[in-house]
């Protein structure tokens, strides 16, 4: 039973090492970085050398002509739709009868006190 509690708690976190300097192993020739440097750091330095590598790996430079999402990513209306008038959502600044509450009698549509003019 000893044998297992200390196969548990030297084994899983020495696993855990193992498994982060093999990611960052892997993953380090992909952002032009030197692999075994950054997984003896991983490894040698737990868990805050496996943050630092996440941190100072460059970022991969986005090309749209790759990304298959970016192509048309402009924003379509379906065919029954179109030419149809825009609604207000919720109807938002009318009253009940349909009038537009958000201008005023004297035309100031934003209710500025008296003497602000922009």
């Amino acid at each position: 039973m000893e044998l297992l509690v200390a196969a548990i708690l030297v084994g899983l976190p020495l696993a855990w090492l193992v498994a982060f300097a093999a990611y960052a192993y892997v993953d380090a020739p992909k952002h032009g970085m030197r692999p075994k440097r950054w997984a003896a750091i991983v490894f040698c330095v737990p868990l805050f050398g496996f943050f630092a590598y996440l941190f100072e790996r460059a970022e991969r430079d986005y090309d749209p002509e790759d990304d298959p999402y970016a192509q048309g990513a402009t924003f379509e209306i379906h065919e029954s739709r179109r030419g149809e008038e825009l609604l207000d959502p919720g109807d938002a600044g009318r009253d009940n009868a349909g009038r537009d509450e958000t201008t005023d009698d004297d035309g100031d549509e934003w209710n500025d006190p008296a003497g602000v003019d922009l």
